[in-house]
């Protein structure tokens, strides 16, 4: 009896040694976030938290891009390197998982943000950041009730001023009434 064998045991374990190692450079780069979508008022701190895994040294670099303008905000292999632009130079925090702090956020910093992870072997893989930026009401608020009550203090001050002024106005007309009368004021009887 002839067994017809369509696959080995060798052949069987250079297949399934292919499929790992596909699957392996397959997974090679991963870039995990929970929130790809922030919300921040202005001069508030903003953290987008990724982790990436690869399997080789990777480069990290992140982008900002909105309606207006694209520009590179740093770029960096952990452990190795850290190059962030005159831009961004005060108020970013690069991390060693390739997380990115921006601090003290203005109404511009709001877009699109872009990490990239190229791996040495020329691989890469990109993974995107929305952030609103929003105006902060209170201090507009602030402003004008404290603008209302320096111009009610101001309307009471010149209300006193006022009256102050017209007391001294009558007092100066009552003198001035007093001294034009005669001083000896005789008063002659005249019969009946």
């Amino acid at each position: 009896m002839w067994h017809f064998r369509l696959w080995d045991v060798q052949d069987v374990a250079v297949f399934l040694s292919i499929t790992l190692y596909m699957c392996h450079i397959a997974k090679a780069i991963s870039i995990h976030s929970l929130q790809r979508s922030l919300t921040r008022s202005v001069q508030e701190d903003v953290l987008f938290s990724v982790d990436i895994t690869c399997n080789e040294i990777a480069t990290i670099q992140w982008t900002f891009m909105s309606g207006v303008v694209s520009r590179t905000i740093g770029t960096w292999q952990p452990g190795v390197y850290t190059n962030i632009t005159v831009d961004y130079s005060s108020r970013v925090q690069p991390y060693e998982n390739g997380s990115l702090g921006l601090s003290d956020l203005r109404l511009q910093d709001a877009g699109f943000y872009v990490v990239t992870v190229t791996e040495v072997a020329g691989s890469s893989k990109d993974a995107g950041f929305v952030l609103k930026v929003n105006e902060v009401l209170y201090e507009d608020l602030q402003y004008l009730s404290v603008t209302a009550l320096l111009l009610a203090c101001l309307a009471g001050l010149l209300m006193l001023a006022m009256w102050l002024l017209d007391k001294a106005y009558r007092k100066i007309a009552a003198w001035r009434h007093r001294k034009q009368m005669p001083e000896n004021d005789a008063t002659e009887l005249q019969p009946l």
